[in-house]
């Protein structure tokens, strides 16, 4: 049903304006004069606005804009190379935030253009003319919402504009979430705004009042107006959204419309209009032969708990674990049956030989992922781990293995682009053998920009904030039964579920939020939202790391400034009004 949605948006294209990233003035020229002419014009006018969802997007090589590919910068994800951010040498000319920025203002002149001008010129019938407007509104929001994460603060505008004439101060960051707050409330306050879509409906991925509430909910928790948030993630659960059944197969294409996803970025296998998660996270043993830029990071894979809800720790699996120098404990995810010529460069990397085992040593590493939250076999691929690729045109089930030897018989190692390091990979939104996608550019399954698991954790931060820790709890523990995994508490101390007060139930709803929500583009916003950024991902020797610990890429922490992103330096030269953020140079 979905196809009908992106009809309008290959067509679209006819009318809509056309930018690159290297475009000087991307957002200066305004739609057409025959826009909004014609119902089907509309139509496409406003699928025009839905597309700049779409703008930065690179199905030929990693963008580095795509929501999930800000992970690279989060605890929870990382990159193979090296990421001038993380090493605290990034400047307000870099094309990441010259990017970021015009992309949304692109899709800010597409809303205002909607708004001003479908009233006046659209010959829909009214009541269909006040939903677009409210979806528009609803998107207009969703780009300031955007902007305002990183920048703090950008100027505001409400009417169509072009290049010429962006010579606006800049607003300050509250009075840009007010007015987040008031396009959304208008969006609440439509009635002929749907409350949600039911799967199957052919209008499935747009704006509701559902996704206005969920994402106004989220304002209000950048603003710390805990009892505000509330009662809009408790009107998300009221028009009907609940959690999915089961965590793993919510991520596959028959289940994307489920009640979960509340605002979803609707894929189809279609170049330019599908995900790319397949290509930049998935392996040369995925279907399309892909490239692996992005990877979940070890502090992910030690936050998943052991099943009974006790702390995962590694000196339990193998004792003196945690002291030995990270290029040591390589030793224990070597493979069995060692060559010499193995053995011999093993050493030279720095592994402790002595503790090897040439029969078992398999074994011994894959205990420390078993018994574990189920999310995690859900979402990584760890090391002796299986995963359902492609050899040659057939599927073929391989094995994540160090050193790589071959994906060929009789071995069937899972083939990565950096055969020489050994990391963790995803699994999550990488697609299994050859059936599930027509090409590694452009993937079916729908993107989750806000699902209902996000508002219950929101949700239950809000109470914890309040000190409401009974109400936290249960709202934690739906999230956490789904999972499979045991409720938390406050009645027995001597379990590892025990919950001993609110800044300990803080860190856990933050600890759930991290492992649930991994390569979804949620915990980098939230980890600076929280001021947890510094301290989460730039722990002393941190850096992106092989499984063992191993750096491959250090991080340095540049400085506090480096919480709010620049002015683009592009943008500073163009308009003399915009003054740079505290900390980054003029």
């Amino acid at each position: 049903m979905k196809k009908t949605f992106y009809i309008l948006l290959i067509a679209v294209s006819l009318f809509s304006c056309k930018k690159t990233l290297l475009d000087t003035a991307p957002y200066d020229a305004l739609a057409s004069e025959t826009m909004w002419t014609s119902d089907n014009l509309t139509d496409l006018g406003v699928n025009g606005v839905y597309n700049a969802l779409r703008l930065g997007q690179n199905t030929a090589a990693a963008s580095g804009l795509e929501l999930y590919q800000i992970d690279q910068f989060s605890l929870t994800g990382q990159n193979r190379g090296a990421l001038t951010l993380m090493q605290g040498t990034i400047t307000p000319g870099d094309g990441m935030f010259s990017s970021t920025w015009q992309n949304f203002y692109e899709g800010i002149v597409r809303a205002n253009d909607a708004i001003m001008n479908i009233p006046l010129k659209s010959p829909s019938v009214a009541t269909k003319k006040a939903r677009l407007i409210a979806e528009s509104k609803f998107l207009r929001a969703y780009f300031y919402f955007r902007l305002n994460q990183v920048f703090k603060g950008v100027p505001i505008y409400l009417e169509p504009f072009k290049i010429s004439e962006a010579t606006k101060a800049r607003a300050t960051e509250q009075a840009v979430w007010d007015q987040v707050i008031k396009d959304l409330t208008d969006c609440i306050n439509e009635p002929n705004l749907p409350t949600k879509y039911a799967k199957g409906n052919a209008a499935f991925g747009r704006a509701t009042k559902a996704a206005a509430y969920a994402l106004r909910g989220k304002v209000y928790m950048y603003t710390q107006k805990w009892d505000l948030a509330v009662a809009d993630f408790t009107q998300v659960k009221s028009l009907g959204h609940t959690l999915f059944s089961n965590y793993s197969l919510l991520f596959k294409e028959v289940n994307e419309q489920s009640d979960e996803m509340i605002f979803p970025l609707t894929n189809i296998g279609v170049n330019g209009l599908g995900s790319t998660t397949q290509f930049l996270c998935g392996t040369r043993s995925s279907f399309g032969s892909c490239w692996n830029t992005y990877f979940p990071t070890n502090s992910l894979v030690d936050m998943y708990e052991n099943i009974d809800g006790t702390n995962f720790s590694w000196d339990a699996i193998i004792p003196g674990y945690s002291t030995m120098a990270p290029a040591a404990r390589q030793v224990y995810y070597l493979r069995d049956g060692l060559t010499a010529a193995e053995i011999t460069a093993a050493t030279g990397r720095g592994a402790d030989m002595t503790k090897y085992l040439a029969v078992g040593n398999e074994a011994r590493i894959q205990k420390a992922y078993l018994n574990r939250d189920p999310r995690l076999a859900a979402t990584v691929i760890t090391p002796y781990n299986t995963y359902n690729g492609v050899l040659n045109g057939a599927n073929q089930q391989v094995i994540s293995r160090f050193p790589y030897r071959a994906s060929t018989a009789p071995t069937f190692d899972l083939q990565t682009d950096t055969q020489t390091f050994f990391y963790y990979l995803h699994r999550k939104f990488v697609y299994e053998n050859s059936t599930e996608l027509l090409n590694r550019s452009y993937g079916p399954i729908d993107f989750p920009i806000i699902r209902y698991a996000d508002v219950l954790l929101m949700w239950a931060e809000a109470l914890v904030e309040l000190n409401n820790l009974p109400e936290a709890i249960l709202k934690v523990n739906e999230v956490r039964t789904r999972a499979g995994m045991p409720l938390l508490q406050q009645t027995d101390a001597t379990k590892g579920t025990y919950v001993t007060s609110q800044s300990n139930l803080r860190d856990r709803v933050r600890n759930e939020r991290r492992i649930e929500f991994v390569n979804e583009g949620i915990d980098y916003f939230d980890e600076v939202r929280w001021n947890t950024w510094k301290t989460a991902v730039f722990k002393t020797g941190n850096g992106a790391q092989q499984v063992w610990g191993t750096n491959a890429n250090g991080y340095t922490y540049g400085g506090d400034y480096m919480n709010t992103w620049p002015i683009p330096q592009v943008e500073i030269e163009r308009n003399p009004n915009l003054k740079q953020n505290a900390g980054w140079p003029n």
